[in-house]
């Protein structure tokens, strides 16, 4: 048992959760974070408070932002906003089929380097492109060593953000760490439409939330089959579709055409007796 806070390096990003050690910083304030490539300013979103788990893994705060971490943190940002405008037209002078999807700048601390900031462009690209000759011009007009680095498309919606067909933030930019394998079955188990459109999220691809289910999809050999006749509550009846995260079906009635969601222990045990008909 320890406490946990949490902190965002881009407001309404993904969430990094911390141990606040001695500090308790309130939500809004600005804390110095540990990175790869040394502290970096965030905002915490969520307050220090008690939680039952094991905090022993995860990162302390270095301190709370002060006045010369807050200009620092501005420099970086208005360094990052030139570097983005920059590449852009750097791009279209080349020609190249690049889309600059963001823009990293750090202090680089390496032992002896002659050159004391890196910039980090991603970018996406419909196939492998030659940049050579932008990474130089980019040196070039930044003044740092520069680095671009080629994004798939579920990489670039997960920095990129948005707003997904839910309505909420993309579950890539917020909390899911590591892709899972996502099959075109799992969309069929559930029973779900198979047009691109209903099925693609942000990035294109098939969405990660097919899999959150799908599991009880999976497990589902005990529903009665789409198409099946089963004695419902009102009478002889025809399943529509299954629902097993809810526990129902969805029949229609032989009778008069009318459409119910009836339980599974209302039908299930009378299926076998009209399986065939």
């Amino acid at each position: 048992m320890g406490m946990l806070c949490a902190v965002s390096f881009n407001r309404y990003g993904r969430l990094y959760y911390l141990d606040p050690g001695e500090l308790r910083p309130a939500v809004g304030d600005r804390v110095l974070v540990p990175t790869d490539d040394g502290t970096e300013v965030a905002e915490c979103v969520w307050a220090a408070q008690w939680v039952t788990e094991e905090t022993d893994g995860f990162p302390r705060l270095a301190g709370l932002a002060g006045p010369e971490d807050l200009r620092r943190d501005e420099t970086l940002r208005k360094r990052k906003a030139e570097a983005k405008v920059a590449a852009k037209r750097l791009i279209r002078e080349h020609g190249l089929p690049m889309k600059v999807v963001a823009v990293d700048h750090v202090l680089d601390t390496t032992p002896g380097s002659s050159n004391g900031s890196r910039t980090t462009i991603y970018f996406t690209a419909p196939h492998r492109v030659d940049f050579r000759s932008l990474v130089r011009d980019l040196g070039a007009t930044l003044h740092c060593r520069v680095e671009l680095r080629q994004l798939s498309a579920r990489d670039s919606a997960r920095v990129q953000g948005g707003i997904g067909s839910c309505g909420r933030d993309l579950c890539c930019a917020t909390f899911l760490t590591d892709f899972e394998p996502v099959t075109i079955r799992m969309a069929k188990d559930q029973e779900l439409p198979l047009n691109p459109l209903r099925i693609s999220g942000a990035c294109g691809r098939l969405m990660c939330c097919l899999k959150y289910e799908h599991p009880l999809y999976a497990d589902s050999g005990s529903y009665p089959s789409p198409g099946q006749r089963v004695e419902a509550p009102d009478g002889l009846a025809k399943v529509v579709s299954r629902h097993p995260p809810s526990e129902t079906v969805t029949v229609r009635q032989i009778s008069d055409g009318t459409v119910n969601r009836c339980s599974l222990s209302e039908v299930c045990g009378s299926r076998q007796a009209y399986e065939g008909r």
